[in-house]
């Protein structure tokens, strides 16, 4: 019977590599396989840290990826398992595409991806893959914290320092804290908390300051102006003219 296996990792835990690995064993037994990524450093291609890449096909917000695979299946006769990298970046609809893959086609998924975004929640891919998956199996190679702890959070960096805000998606390298670019780096859950609490600390000083700077807000000592035609009639006046219409 095929599965949906959902295999997780931190930054630097080598699921690409596993990735790889599987798509080169299963190649290697005269299989057939779908290899895609999203987002990956390499255009159209799954690479690893470790500098083993393979040709993929690229996931958009488009890409139904139940017809890819049954297409390829009237195509080629048969599909043996998909690999899914980089699939934190698939939509929770294709996350359940990639189950009807498994449950109509009878094809086996082979998903891998990170669960947390720079933020400390859930990647929506990943949530929608954690609720549907048969396995799920989180990488046990461990990435460490500068501290030397165990690294559980992805952390972005903008000019060096830890932010907590802004796009859920935006690439950059992942060597770690530099100033000038948006770099990414891994930390244990204690030292990302207090980046985290020092940069929402931040962005209230900016918001402290801006109410406080002078010259921010109008004069509104004198007479003010008031166009009649701006201004918007009550809820309960409207409805109750005759002839009004709701």
């Amino acid at each position: 019977m095929a599965t949906l296996g959902f295999t997780f990792g931190t930054m630097g835990s080598g699921k690409s590599t596993q990735a790889l690995q599987i798509h080169h064993n299963l190649r290697a037994r005269g299989l057939h396989t779908i290899l895609t990524t999203q987002l990956d450093r390499s255009e159209g291609r799954v690479s690893s840290r470790l500098g083993v890449s393979a040709d993929a096909e690229i996931v958009e917000s488009a890409t139904d990826l139940f017809e890819l695979v049954r297409q390829r299946v009237k195509t080629i006769g048969r599909v043996d398992a998909v690999i899914c990298d980089e699939a934190q970046f698939y939509d929770p609809a294709q996350c359940e595409q990639l189950a009807r893959v498994v449950d109509e086609l009878g094809v086996d998924v082979y998903a891998f991806g990170l669960l947390t975004t720079f933020q400390g929640v859930m990647f929506p891919g990943s949530a929608r893959l954690m609720e549907l998956a048969d396995h799920r199996t989180e990488i046990q190679v461990e990435a460490r914290c500068w501290c030397g702890e165990r690294a559980t959070h992805n952390a972005r960096f903008v000019d060096g320092h830890q932010v907590v805000s802004g796009q859920m998606v935006v690439v950059g390298d992942t060597g770690g804290p530099t100033q000038g670019e948006v770099t990414y780096d891994l930390l244990c859950r204690a030292h990302w908390m207090e980046g985290a609490r020092a940069a929402r600390g931040s962005q209230l000083e900016l918001l402290d300051e801006d109410e406080a700077r002078e010259g921010d807000h109008p004069d509104r000592s004198g007479p003010i102006e008031v166009d009649p035609e701006r201004v918007p009639t009550p809820l309960h006046v409207t409805a109750n003219t005759p002839g009004a219409s709701t």
